[in-house]
């Protein structure tokens, strides 16, 4: 039996399609189904309100039997079409019931064929829920070969991708004819709803806690593969990494410290080690300097190159040569500025959202968390309006699986006691941040307080809080000249 002939359908309309009135007859792009079974057009997605008209959404059924009869006849077809298909993608419940019934066999180490998947369907109660056996033979049927199975996989994928779409542009006119709340957060979740779909979500992201047992268990096995390898995003420095293992996705991080202790210069560190040393893209949100300035602070700890040279014009021969060398490495570094003023919260997750999409974005800094607009309606208070910024910092990390480094401010408590070190109830303006953050870096310098300190040119990066690991003071080099930071074993 060819492909383009078509299987006994459990699912057949009734009569020929010539005698169903217009809104029942099939369309070209696949074939109609019974309506208890049209996903979406519970919703609405499929049938326009006030029409006699309904539109089939996208699919392939010839596609969805050969992925499935492919899959019958190969265990090798298995292993390549799960590399591209969720069950969710199949059009036909019963296909989404018959696939899962595959993967669970094939997980089992069994064969996966009609005799098999029938008495496994059998065993559930649901092989009259597909068709019974005849349908499951029937598949196998379909396609002479398994071979192009993954070219299958790929039509139905891209069909489930578009009818994601349909769905989303469908809430997205709710909203817009709606008009419920403000507008900027209305574009935001409309923004939110086609990036869903572009990372092929699903609003079902809820597991059973085996499903998600199978992933930790392949995690922990890959990490003690990797021999202690990092895992993370790096930092640069050697014992905070072996502390943190790297900055991980999701994790919002806040480098917090009293004015002029190096938060900014800390944080460019970061992204040097991130971008130029290991080539990972970042984007750095500077809501206080400007682009030139970042560039020649970077420049400057790259070079080794004293920062007040270039700003004085007094660069020695030895300075523009040690320039020229490391010039090619900064600038083809995949390390992405923004120095928009009054930047709003939306604003920087659409930025995020197109830098995750266009270069895989590794990493998000912001500077600082006190100077951003909440961009949305006006918040009670300011301590309000940070507890909000804060807990969408946190979300932007989750959604686009990438750490987030937030820059904050401490208040006036370090300063009041007598060794003047930070802690992270010092945080400013909102205890929220301490609640959300994954982990808190205090940024401590006693020379800053003290000229004639023993511990000059010294600085602690003092890790507060840290969810997922203990708790440390690293001692660092500060180079101030140079704009950087650095471990101790380097000076």
């Amino acid at each position: 039996m060819s492909i383009s002939e078509p299987l006994d359908d459990p699912w057949a309309d009734s009569g020929p399609s010539d005698r169903l009135p217009p809104s029942r007859q099939r369309r070209e792009g696949g074939r109609g189904r019974d309506e208890q079974h049209d996903r979406g057009r519970e919703n609405g997605a499929w049938e326009s309100e006030g029409t006699s008209f309904e539109r089939v959404p996208p699919q392939d059924l010839d596609a969805e039997q050969s992925v499935l009869g492919g899959m019958l006849l190969s265990k090798d077809a298995i292993a390549d079409v799960v590399e591209v298909l969720k069950g969710h993608d199949f059009y036909r419940p019963a296909h989404e019931i018959i696939y899962g019934a595959i993967l669970d066999l094939y997980a089992k180490g069994e064969p996966a064929d009609p005799i098999t998947i029938a008495a496994e369907l059998t065993r559930r109660g649901e092989i009259t829920k597909v068709g019974g056996a005849p349908y499951l033979h029937a598949l196998v049927q379909t396609v002479p070969t398994a071979a192009n199975a993954e070219y299958y996989a790929e039509i139905v994928h891209e069909r489930a991708v578009l009818r994601r779409l349909v769905e989303a542009g469908t809430r997205i006119t709710q909203m817009g004819y709606a008009a419920d709340g403000d507008v900027d957060e209305i574009v935001n979740s409309a923004q939110a709803e086609i990036y869903a779909v572009t990372e092929q979500r699903t609003t079902e992201d809820y597991l059973p806690l085996g499903d998600i047992m199978e992933g930790a268990l392949d995690e922990i096995e890959a990490i003690g593969s990797r021999s202690g390898e990092m895992t993370g995003v790096p930092t640069g420095f050697t014992d905070l990494d072996q502390l943190t293992n790297g900055l991980h996705p999701g994790q919002m991080i806040i480098i917090a410290a009293r004015p002029a202790m190096g938060k900014s210069t800390l944080a460019l560190d970061f992204a040097r080690a991130c971008s130029i040393k290991h080539n990972m893209p970042s984007v750095i949100f500077s809501l206080e300097m400007g682009r030139n300035e970042i560039a020649m602070r970077l420049l400057s700890a790259e070079a080794r190159v004293a920062l007040h040279h270039m700003r004085s014009g007094t660069m020695t021969d030895e300075d523009w040569t040690r320039l020229a060398r490391r010039m090619p490495d900064v600038s083809a570094a995949p390390l992405y500025i923004d120095d928009s003023p009054n930047l709003s919260m939306m604003e920087i997750r659409a930025k995020c959202r197109r830098l995750k999409q266009r270069a895989d974005l590794k990493l998000v800094i912001i500077d600082y968390l006190q100077l951003m607009q909440s961009g949305g309606k006006r918040s009670e208070s300011r301590q309000q309006e940070v507890s909000d910024m804060s807990r969408n910092l946190k979300l932007l990390a989750k959604e686009l699986e990438l750490p987030v480094i937030a820059l904050s401010q401490l208040n006036r408590g370090p300063e009041q006691r007598t060794d003047k070190k930070p802690m992270v109830s010092d945080l400013r303006e909102s205890g929220s941040i301490e609640q959300d953050a994954d982990m808190v870096i205090l940024l401590h310098r006693e020379d800053a307080y003290e000229k004639e300190s023993p511990r000059a040119g010294e600085a602690d990066i003092i890790v507060g809080k840290h969810r997922n690991g203990p708790t440390a003071t690293i001692t660092v080099a500060f180079q101030g000249h140079y704009s950087r930071f650095v471990d101790m074993a380097q000076t």
